[in-house]
């Protein structure tokens, strides 16, 4: 059986420093995703949608791993854009405004066709209620900055600023939605040890 390990291939983009901001090239990559609204430590949809990638994620994995692909690889880190419709008014402590998409990248050879199946296995194992949002797209992200924040998401402020100072350093302006890709397991790890990267698309 073949093994990958998608975040070692990707190394460049998805173990960053957390000394210094880097600024990195991301290639069209193909995610699950699902749009909602509302804060994310209170919103029903927020937690359906992130249970809904999780679930077809995995369904995915184990599909292709038992099917004549025969490949093993590891389901990609939870991933967030997020927004709100004016930016200029974009205040982090009103959450209840923040718009999102919530995504999780998948491997080149998962097709429309894997996918479907892979809704349709996991409506008739848990009939989650955000099965039906989810999309399969490629993303296109380009030219962006990024850094590994450790700590809680509460302290990525200084964080995003110093990110956003070294963006217009290189002589960019930032373009685009706020990226953070969740490394760890907030549910086992103490906070104080959560590994987020921040990316900022630049142009």
């Amino acid at each position: 059986m073949k093994k990958i390990d998608l975040k070692k291939e990707l190394s460049g983009l998805y173990a960053p420093s957390a000394k210094k901001p880097e600024m990195v090239e991301v290639p069209v990559l193909n995610f699950l995703r699902i749009d909602g609204k509302g804060n994310p430590n209170t919103s029903e949809a927020y937690k359906d949608a992130v249970e809904a990638l999780f679930t077809v994620s995995y369904t995915l994995k184990f599909m292709i791993k038992k099917g004549p692909e025969a490949i093993d690889y590891g389901v990609m880190p939870l991933e967030g854009l997020w927004w709100i419709e004016d930016m200029a008014n974009f205040d982090a402590d009103k959450k209840d405004d923040w718009l999102w998409t919530m995504m999780i990248m998948q491997p080149a050879f998962i097709s429309q066709s894997h996918v479907g199946k892979a809704i349709e296995a996991a409506k008739a194992k848990k009939g989650l209620p955000s099965l039906d949002k989810i999309r399969f797209e490629p993303f296109t992200e380009g030219l962006a900055g990024q850094v590994l924040h450790i700590g809680p998401f509460s302290e990525e402020g200084p964080t995003i600023q110093g990110l956003h100072h070294f963006i217009h350093e290189q002589g960019y302006a930032l373009r685009g939605k706020h990226h953070e890709i969740y490394l760890s397991d907030i549910r086992r790890a103490a906070p104080e040890k959560w590994r987020t990267i921040v990316r900022q698309p630049a142009g």
